[in-house]
């Protein structure tokens, strides 16, 4: 997306240019599993040497050593340590192996990173933006309190990260639940006990409680006014990502990644799918990927066809 300005300023060409940029983009997206996969199962390779790789690693340990860690108090183990020292790395390859599980421990690790960066480059802090911080002044009390929480929530992610931790509270419904099967077939002879302790997880289990069902709870009772999340230096990283995927209607961990290197295209219709004209993706570029320069004649492109570019590559990636 680099040589985008030189592309002809009409709406037929900059979509034909978008879709092929996408399309590559996509391509990129579907073989960064495999290679991180290879990675993490190679012993030989020098983990700690690469941020990504040891964090996704270390999240996967931290959720298995909960998992085990739980199963052992409960089966009344004596040396609850030891149980799950023997076990733990095996049933973190396990939770790797899982395409979604590794997906998304990507995409945590990939907006912690961004939300340094910005941090570094711009001043936008991760967690306290000009955005939650006027909400939680509010006169009105509910959104105050939900915008507290957000903040609570995003503090404890950035200081999870930091420990490459994830914890299981925090995952989707569809991994938590990957994730306590998975315990199950781990449990040997305590397996009544990890059918109990599966049952209580998940009875104890809310996914609004997530830190992303914090965020959209607010932006849904920011109503109308939810539109000013979706500018990255007012509203922070996290709240922006939350903000343009309910705007664009795409997958939050999608519109993480998109955030990242070789997806601007997608980013540019993602931006242009919520409603955004070319000046404000302009404004948002300058903050995330300066050096990218828009082509002439974007904002030929209509937000619906920019939704329909982005639901053309994602049914196309899904079969």
């Amino acid at each position: 997306m680099s040589d985008m300005s030189k592309a002809m300023p009409t709406a037929e060409s900059v979509e034909k240019m978008l879709s092929a940029e996408l399309a590559q983009a996509d391509v990129i997206l579907a073989t960064a599993q495999p290679i991180l996969r290879h990675l993490l199962a190679n012993d030989e390779h020098t983990l700690f040497s690469d941020q990504v790789i040891a964090r996704i690693r270390g999240m996967m340990l931290h959720l298995a050593r909960q998992l085990l860690l739980g199963l052992a108090r409960d089966a009344g183990i004596e040396d609850c340590d030891t149980y799950v020292q023997e076990r733990e790395e095996r049933l973190a390859v396990e939770l790797l192996e899982d395409t979604a599980f590794l997906g998304h421990a990507h995409a945590l690790t990939i907006e912690a990173q961004l939300a340094d960066r910005l941090q570094q480059r711009s001043g936008i802090d991760p967690v306290l933006s000009p955005l939650l911080q006027e909400l939680t002044a509010s006169e009105d009390q509910d959104l105050a309190a939900a915008a507290m929480r957000c903040v609570a929530a995003q503090a404890r992610f950035m200081q999870n990260q930091r420990r490459m931790e994830l914890p299981l509270q925090e995952l989707p419904a569809e991994l938590f639940h990957t994730a306590t099967r998975l315990l199950r077939t781990h449990a040997g002879d305590h397996a009544q006990v990890a059918k109990q302790l599966c049952d209580r997880l998940r009875d104890e289990y809310d996914e609004s409680d997530r830190r992303i069902g914090q965020a959209t709870r607010l932006l849904m009772a920011m109503g109308p006014k939810a539109r000013r999340a979706l500018a990255v230096d007012h509203a922070g990283l996290s709240l922006f990502a939350t903000a343009l995927s309910m705007a664009s209607e795409q997958e939050r961990d999608v519109v993480i990644l998109s955030l990242g290197e070789n997806q601007c295209a997608r980013l540019a219709l993602s931006l242009r799918a919520a409603g955004l004209g070319q000046s404000a993706v302009e404004e948002q570029f300058l903050y995330l990927h300066p050096e990218i320069t828009l082509p002439d004649g974007f904002d030929a492109v209509r937000a619906e066809r920019a939704a329909a570019l982005l639901a053309a590559a994602a049914s196309e990636a899904a079969n």
